[in-house]
């Protein structure tokens, strides 16, 4: 206060006392000196007031801050710390600003504003959710997140404590503090947990609830709910405790009160069919609900509420049972409420005579003599003996209402154990956040009981508050090393020791209850007697039965009568028992019977009973113990204070009672704090804040260096002389009260000065623009004047000079003209004379050139002739001499021929090797005599069997003589397929005579073009093939031994089959389904069968493609006799097991089938082999004609053909052979390859028919189960004549196979010979390096890429997994962008190629699983997301391109089209994919908002871009909250542009659709404007001009961005429209309805709320700016001079 003389320059204004506004604002209109005994001051309404001053204690008025910090957001942000400035803070920010939260310090002061408002939507929840909570306005979201995220980060728990009257919004604050947790700590899981939380609060609120004078919804208990959270911190449970129920209302209301709402809301809902049974009637009927006079309240629905809590009820678990349980309980209650007595005896006994005890009754299953006589009597116990006494009327009401009230209490604490049942989890809780919704301080007119243990429980919270907040800061003063100083506030431990101590208020209450005839006046005597010289406890002057206690929010009066009563709570046992004795079981065994309860930690009733001794705990006692457990637990938890206000007592919304307000900041403890934080340094600030705002004091020098610290203290130094108005601390600065305002005002008068020079400099400047501007524009007058005289001169000279041109130009021209004619008559004269003479020339020069010509074609004859005489004598001459010297080069070749040297070298190895070849022919020879003795003992075996079953038809024709004309049908049909049979076999060994006749003659053939040196040549290569051979013969062997063991196992299976259906045959004739599912058997081993006929085909196929080996190998000449030898014994070995084989068929084999099966067998492996023998000569001879050559090469011998052939010519022959045969080979691979696509499809088609046919044997094998046994057996042999006749068929088909397939041979053969005939005939000119370039050639046909990768089935997972899941994007960030996409289409193209479907299925699934997999384990890394992104949208872009629609193909080439599928349509494939890919685009973004959310409002709003233009106001607790992490936490826009700059880098290297990158970026602007725009919407000191500068440049810099990468295409510019307008409108003027209209017009995307909450929210940053005010337009009209018009029809209205 010292200041107001020594800065009395400036003006002061100050806070006076007033009677009705508790405090009014004054200025200071005369200095003060001191010692002046009054102040001279202005009041607001401009009125002179002298304050008068005392000297003696020297008290000053109250300094007022500056307008500046007024309507701050945090109360210890405000230089002058005391109540006045508290009250009118929130009274600005209330009735101006509609602000309803105010911080001060830890506590959030919420005013009730009665009236719904739109800030508690699910966009709020989630705009303060992982905010610091000085980021944001005050919101109980925010103290919410501050829990939640203090629980998360120090693992400690968390407790919200809200308290406040009755009517200042408790209930609403907690539900929407345990709302904000419920959503942002939401189980993963689908239990649903957090909205069974929300569902204990209508439940609580219709049991717990009830109308009173001061609210229409109060809680009349205190509740703690602790929220239960795992170690993930999602929401498991909860669990809910209770204190003090109001059990009095159940049986009394004061005037305009009601009872709980259950009561009123089940008797809205009476007419309900399953609530007849209830006999409820509306609540004006019922004596406990009509005590306060109207049961309704006004807009409030009680049956619509009723619905919403048995919603709840089910939410929360309770069957439907136990809700009508619950419900006949309340409806019992008040049945009982309206009994009537009739007094007797003089009023010493009464009766009871009502219908409603026998509703009572029924309705909890008691009997009714029993209860009506305990009503009205009630039994004594004695030492002696037991007796029965009457009750008057008064004793029997006290019962009934006592019993009402047990009822209700045990049936309140019976719903709070089953709502905590349903919230409870049997998942380890990790930690919780408890939210306290508990009664605040109560003062009324007649105070009781219940008062008392609320106040009780108010001073214990206030103590802990107190204890709280005293911690708090001498925590801050240590961490920042501020010396420390003890700090008087305010204990209360006196008078909770009063209370609580020993042989204190509570226990002279409890040792009263105690006394047989106690009375509340002997108690209040005991209290006088005891505390009358306590400082808390007072005795009133008039009352011998009341007393006083002296609370810390102001002293109470309470009434001790009632007190000994309400704390006994007596209930007769007679009457629980009878209860107990109940029919219905939960009301007996859950709802009325306290022993359910004893564990639970509430208030629990007492029952009275006369004869035990045993001490019951009173209401009191249970009260203080559950009161010491909840501050125990508060204790270890980390306290957040809420304390709700009650603006005015009409309930009016936003309507400002200064009274009524102090008093209860008063009572809550808020002045406390501002008391605490003031006695100490309450603004504080940081050393980069204040250097921020007063650099504008700091000198030059100063600014220089680079210790910001050491820059502020010295400025300090040099403004605030005295050292204990500040400390500097490690972060921060402390000031006392009242520094900060002089600091400011310092600041105000430098800016004062520097705005004085500035507007000078500017005015001077301005009136030097004036005179320079009309100086210039007198020297642009006269330079006009003076040229528009200059140009008159000049036109008029120009017009001068413009005649004489004009008359010379006519002069001219006229001669000219004359000129001209002469001239022309003189060209046309000589233009005739020169063409006669040209045209003279020019017939004599043509004559002279025919002649020419002539001459030219008859000397050209005469050479002619000459020239070919000559040529064809030259020639005659040379065809002589040439044929000479051949036939001396033939007669030389003949003479070497003959030699005996040259016959030699060709006879070596040649008698071996023909011994060999007959050994071989022998062999063969003895195989197929073999193999055709087994076909005739197969053969013999079938006829066997066919005589069998001929002797089963004759005993079967024995037994059924009726059907014998039948049989012999049947007979004669299988005697007719035996001859078919039979026939065929005669066919088959014709063809086969036939084949080995065509063989051997074949063989000759190639046995006479081979010569001895070939045939010696062929078998080195031999020796090789049939080591192979070797391998392959062993292999197939062992399968073969594999499926005779298995065909000999179906054999024997078959053999037991048979001797069934034989035996059943015999007797009856009656199953005939053994006989069909042995055809179904016979069946499957065909297919069987024709598998391994399959496999035997493929294998073949292989053996063919088999390349050739090395014909020039040395180790094979070395070891061929080797060789030879282990052949003959392997071939043998295989003979020897062949016959095996056979001997073991024909023994055991007498089945049709199997013998079929074994013959084919035996039949495709000597194919096979005739298929080898034939391609092992060929590539004999092939081999032979490779080693003739290059023998020739080595031994250097030249023939005397090479010497005659050119060099050239060689080459072209042999160039000319490679292609022929390259065209071959192409054509020949060709067919086999249509060859084998045609059997295929073939074999498919055979598949299905059969498939058709079994499903129709099954449909007909039912049908013919239901038949008589003659007709089965009947079916039967039809059946097998059927069968029979098909296997007929598939052996001629099979017999036609094996004839194309020996004419394909044949032709084959027949392509090869002539290829080796044309090679024998070009191989002599072949060189070294033509072959080497022939190979070359031939190497790179067979490797041409045809977009296709092909893999194994058991190489899927190693694909996905070396293509996906381990796949890191830097491994292929140097290969074509998305190249795991592309490989994965040409593999699906590969599977469509060979038309495997299974192989599409497999991998399409593979890939889709393994990208969720990959994507599920990345979830947060944003470049594997967009690296799947990329990938996952080009596979989608490859299936559509190359789907074959024309609609995808529109852009192809002509090579691209070939690459499209053939077989299959992936149009589901594609719509998975499109789904997949939205999902990681969604990730993606999800990704990139969690890495750019935390820096947008730092970045865009926060940080000073623009150096110095930034101004920072005083900071309060909240911006140094211990939400906040430690450390700087802010970003700059470069680093929000370095991550763009990242994102962007990393998609387009990855090759992602420049589309989808647009669309990406637009979304993440967008994010960034929405973020920034909801900031600058829900935070007040972000709010001003500055703000608005730093936005707009943050914006260009972002659009500048855009442009340099391209993107201002996409969209994202736009999406920044209404982050632009909102900076522009922080800019504008705000002052005149001009610039309203000027707003309205520019900003277009901002809605009329936005607009308004920006203005509202605005905040002048310095004093030279002002704030927006709403201003009124009066009107002008006096209310006098209004006219009625006689059309409204108001003529019943008087002047007056």
């Amino acid at each position: 206060l010292s200041a107001l003389s020594a800065e009395s320059h400036f003006t002061m204004s100050v806070w006076i006392p007033d009677p009705d506004e508790v405090w009014r604002s004054a200025e200071i209109i005369k200095d003060y000196k001191e010692g002046d005994e009054s102040l001279h001051l202005k009041l607001e309404d401009e009125t002179l007031y002298e304050y008068p001053v005392d000297l003696q204690g020297n008290e000053l008025p109250l300094l007022r801050n500056p307008d500046i910090l007024v309507g701050e957001n945090d109360l210890t942000a405000l230089s002058y710390l005391h109540e006045p400035a508290v009250l009118h803070n929130l009274k600005v920010r209330f009735l101006e600003s509609n602000h309803i939260y105010t911080y001060c310090g830890i506590v959030l002061v919420a005013i009730n504003p009665y009236e719904q408002l739109p800030i508690y939507e699910e966009d709020v929840i989630y705009a303060y959710s992982g905010q610091n909570v000085g980021d944001m306005d005050p919101h109980i979201f925010a103290v919410a997140e501050e829990a939640y995220k203090q629980m998360a980060r120090d693992e400690k728990n968390q407790s919200i404590i809200v308290s406040g009257e009755s009517g200042a919004g408790k209930t609403i604050s907690a539900k929407y503090a345990m709302r904000f947790l419920a959503t942002v700590g939401g189980s993963p899981s689908e239990t649903n947990i957090e909205a069974k939380v929300l569902a204990s609060s209508p439940i609580m609120e219709a049991i717990g609830n009830a109308k009173t004078t001061r609210n229409d919804n109060s809680s009349r208990f205190g509740k703690y709910i602790q929220i239960g959270f795992d170690k993930r911190y999602h929401i498991i449970g909860a669990n809910l405790r209770t204190y003090l129920l109001e059990k009095s209302r159940v049986v009394f209301q004061a005037e305009d009160e009601r009872n709980y709402h259950i009561f009123y809301q089940l008797c809205a809902s009476a007419n309900l069919p399953e609530f007849k049974d209830l006999a409820l009637t509306c609540a004006e009927d019922f004596f406990y609900t009509s005590q306060g006079g109207d049961t309704s309240i006004s807009g409030v629905d009680d049956a619509d509420d009723f619905e919403k809590t048995r919603h709840a009820f089910t939410l929360l678990g309770v069957k439907e049972s136990h809700q009508m349980t619950i419900f006949r309980i309340i409806a019992a209650i008040l049945h009982l409420g309206n009994l009537e007595f009739q007094a007797e005896q003089g009023g010493e006994a009464c009766s009871i005579l009502d219908e409603h005890l026998n509703n009572f009754c029924s309705l909890l299953g008691v009997e009714h003599s029993q209860m009506q006589h305990w009503l009205c009597h009630r039994k004594l116990v004695t030492t002696a003996e037991t007796y029965v006494k009457t009750m008057s009327p008064q004793l029997v009401v006290n019962a009934r209402n006592s019993l009402a009230k047990h009822i209700y209490a045990q049936l309140f604490k019976w719903i709070v154990q089953h709502i905590n049942k349903a919230l409870h989890t049997t998942v380890k809780q990790h930690s919780f956040i408890g939210v306290l919704d508990i009664y605040g301080f109560e003062t009324f007119e007649v105070n009781s009981f219940e008062q008392f243990c609320i106040n009780y429980a108010n001073e214990k919270l206030q103590q802990q508050f107190n204890l709280h907040v005293f911690k708090l800061e001498q925590e801050e003063y240590m961490k920042e090393g501020i010396p420390w100083t003890l700090i008087d506030f305010y204990d209360n431990q006196p008078c909770i020791d009063l209370i609580e101590a020993k042989l204190g208020v509570l226990d002279l209450l409890d040792e009263e209850c105690k006394v047989p005839k106690g009375t509340d006046q002997n108690w209040a005597q005991k209290l006088y007697d005891r505390h009358a010289g306590s400082q808390h406890f007072q005795k009133p002057r008039m009352s011998n039965t009341s007393f006083v206690i002296l609370h810390f929010a102001d002293k109470v009066e309470y009434q001790s009568e009632g007190f000994l009563e309400k704390n006994r709570d007596t209930v007769y046992e007679e009457q629980i028992n009878i209860l107990k004795a109940s029919k219905v079981k939960a009301v007996s065994r859950e709802i009325i019977s306290t022993a359910a309860f004893q564990n639970v930690s509430f208030v629990l009733v007492p029952v009275i009973k006369a004869a035990s001794k045993e001490h019951k705990k009173t209401v009191g006692h249970q009260f203080r113990n559950s009161l010491r457990l909840l501050m125990e637990t508060l204790n270890a938890t980390t306290p957040h204070y809420v304390r709700c206000i009650k603006p005015n007592d009409k309930n009016l919304p936003f309507k400002f009672d200064p009274k009524r307000v102090v008093q209860q900041l008063r009572a809550c403890g808020v002045l406390e704090t501002i008391r605490i934080s003031a006695a100490g340094f309450p603004s504080r600030w940081s050393y980069h804040d204040f250097f921020n705002r007063y650099r504008v004091l700091m000198k030059k020098r100063d600014l220089s260096k680079y210790d910001k610290k050491q820059i502020c203290q010295t400025l300090l130094e040099d403004l605030i002389k005295d050292p204990d108005k500040f400390q500097v601390g490690r972060t921060k600065i402390f000031f006392r009260s009242g520094q900060v305002a002089y600091l400011e005002k310092v600041r105000a008068a430098k800016l004062r000065a520097a705005t004085i020079m500035i507007q000078k400099t500017v005015r001077g400047w301005l009136q030097r623009a004036k005179y320079k501007r009309l100086r210039q524009a007198a020297i642009i007058i006269q330079r006009y004047t003076r040229g528009h005289l200059a140009r008159r001169l000049a036109e008029h000279r120009r017009r001068t000079r413009a005649a004489i041109i004009f008359q010379k130009q006519y002069r001219m021209l006229r001669i000219l003209r004359a000129f001209q004619r002469v001239r022309n008559a003189t060209i046309t004269i000589q233009a005739f004379a020169r063409g006669m003479f040209a045209r003279r020339i020019y017939h004599k020069i043509l004559a002279e050139h025919k002649a020419t010509i002539l001459q030219k074609y008859a000397r050209g004859w005469l050479a002619r002739t000459h020239f070919h005489r000559i040529r064809g004598a030259t020639i005659v001459l040379q065809c002589y001499y040439r044929r000479m010297k051949a036939r001396q080069e033939l007669k030389a070749l003949k003479i070497e021929a003959r030699s005996a040297q040259h016959l030699k070298k060709l006879n070596i190895g040649m008698e071996n090797k023909v011994v060999q070849l007959q050994r071989k022919i022998d062999e063969q020879n003895k195989e197929y005599k073999l193999l055709n003795e087994q076909l005739s003992a197969l053969t013999s075996a079938h006829s066997s069997e066919v005589e069998k079953l001929k002797k089963e038809l004759v005993q079967y024709q024995q037994s059924h003589q009726g059907d014998g004309s039948q049989l012999v049908s049947f007979q004669e049909e299988l005697e007719h397929l035996r001859l078919e049979l039979e026939k065929a076999h005669g066919e088959r060994k014709v063809v086969e005579d036939s084949y080995v006749k065509e063989k051997d003659l074949l063989r000759k053939v190639r046995l006479s073009r081979l010569t001895l040196y070939e045939l010696s040549q062929s078998m080195i290569e031999e020796n090789s093939q049939m080591k192979k051979e070797l391998e392959e013969e062993r292999s197939r062997y062992q399968s073969l031994v594999k499926e005779y063991s298995r065909l000999e196992q179906a054999y024997d299976n078959l053999q037991e089959e048979m001797t069934v259906i034989k035996v059943g045959v015999e007797k009856a004739a009656m199953d005939m389904t053994v006989f069909l599912k042995l055809q179904k058997r016979v069946r499957d081993l065909e297919q069987e069968r024709k598998k391994l006929q399959t496999q035997l085909e493929k294998k073949e196929q292989e053996s063919k493609k088999s390349q050739v080996g090395d014909v020039f190998s040395l180790i094979l000449i070395f070891h061929r006799q080797e060789l030879e030898s282990e052949n003959k014994k392997l071939k043998n070995e295989l003979n020897e097991l062949r016959k095996a084989i056979a001997d073991r068929a024909t023994q055991n084999n007498s089945s049709s089938d199997v013998q079929d099966s074994y013959n084919l067998l035996l039949n495709q492996l000597k194919s096979a082999n005739e298929e080898l023998e034939v391609r092992k000569e060929e590539v004999l001879i092939l081999r032979t004609q490779i080693m003739k050559a290059a023998q020739q090469k080595g031994t250097g011998k030249i023939t005397v053909i090479e010497r005659h052939i050119g060099q050239e010519d060689a080459i072209e022959a042999y160039q000319g052979m490679c292609e022929t045969n390259r065209l071959l080979e192409a054509q020949l691979q060709d067919q086999r390859r249509e060859h084998e696509e045609e059997v295929e499809a073939l074999k498919n088609q055979v598949d299905a028919i059969k498939e058709e046919m079994e499903k129709q044997q099954q449909a007909l094998l039912q049908t013919t189960l239901q038949l008589s046994p003659e007709v089965q057996v009947e079916f039967g042999i039809q059946q097998e004549i059927t069968r029979l006749t098909n296997e007929n068929l598939d052996l001629k088909e099979m017999l036609e196979n094996l004839e194309n397939n020996e004419k394909k041979l044949n032709k084959q053969l027949k392509i090869y010979m002539k290829k080796v005939k044309d090679f024998e005939g070009d191989s002599a000119v072949e060189r070294s390096q033509h072959e080497r370039k022939m190979q070359a050639a031939v190497q790179r046909k067979e490797k041409d890429f045809q977009g296709m990768l092909e893999y194994y089935k058991e190489d899927e997972p190693l694909l996905i997994r070396n293509l996906i899941t381990d796949l890191k994007p830097q491994a292929v960030s140097a290969t074509v962008p998305c190249l795991p996409a592309y490989i994965l289409y040409m593999c699906i193209r590969h599977a469509d190629y060979i038309n495997d479907d299974q192989k599409v299925h497999s991998l399409l699934t593979s890939t889709i699983n393994g990208v969720k997999k990959v994507l599920k384990k990345h979830n947060e890394d944003f470049e594997m997301t967009s690296f799947w992104l990329a990938n996952t949208c080009r596979l989608l872009h490859c299936l559509k391109q190359y789907s074959g629609d024309a609609g995808f193909m529109t852009q192809n080439t002509p090579k691209q089209n070939e690459h499209c599928l053939k077989n299959f349509d992936l149009t589901e494939y594609r719509q998975v994919l499109s789904h997949l890919s939205i999902q990681i685009y969604q990730q993606l973004i999800k990704i990139a908002e969690g890495i750019l959310q935390p820096m947008i409002a730092s970045a865009v709003l926060e940080n000073e871009s623009i150096q110095g233009l930034s101004g920072v106001k005083p900071m309060g607790y909240r911006n140094r909250s211990s939400s906040m992490a430690d450390g700087d936490s802010s970003y700059s826009l470069d680093a929000i542009i370095r991550q763009l700059n990242v994102f962007h880098s990393i998609m387009c290297d990855q090759g992602l659709d420049p589309e989808i990158v647009q669309q990406v970026f637009k979304q993440l602007f967008y994010m960034i404007s929405a973020v920034a725009l909801n900031n600058l919407l829900l935070r007040k000191d972000v709010c001003s001009w500055s703000t608005g500068m730093q936005l707009r440049f943050n914006i260009s810099q972002l659009e500048e961005w855009l442009h340099g990468k391209n993107l201002q295409q996409s969209g994202a510019a736009q999406t920044l429209e209404p982050l632009i307008q909102a900076a522009q409108l922080l800019q504008l003027k705000k002052k005149t309805s001009e610039d309203a209209e000027a707003i309205c017009s520019l900003c277009t995307s901002l809605t009329t709320q936005q607009i308004v909450k920006i203005l509202n929210l605005y905040t002048p940053m310095n004093e030279f700016e002002e704030a927006v005010k709403w201003r009124r337009n009066p009107s002008s009209i006096t209310m006098d001079s209004i006219h009625l018009p006689a059309s409204l029809n108001l003529e019943f209205l008087k002047k007056v």
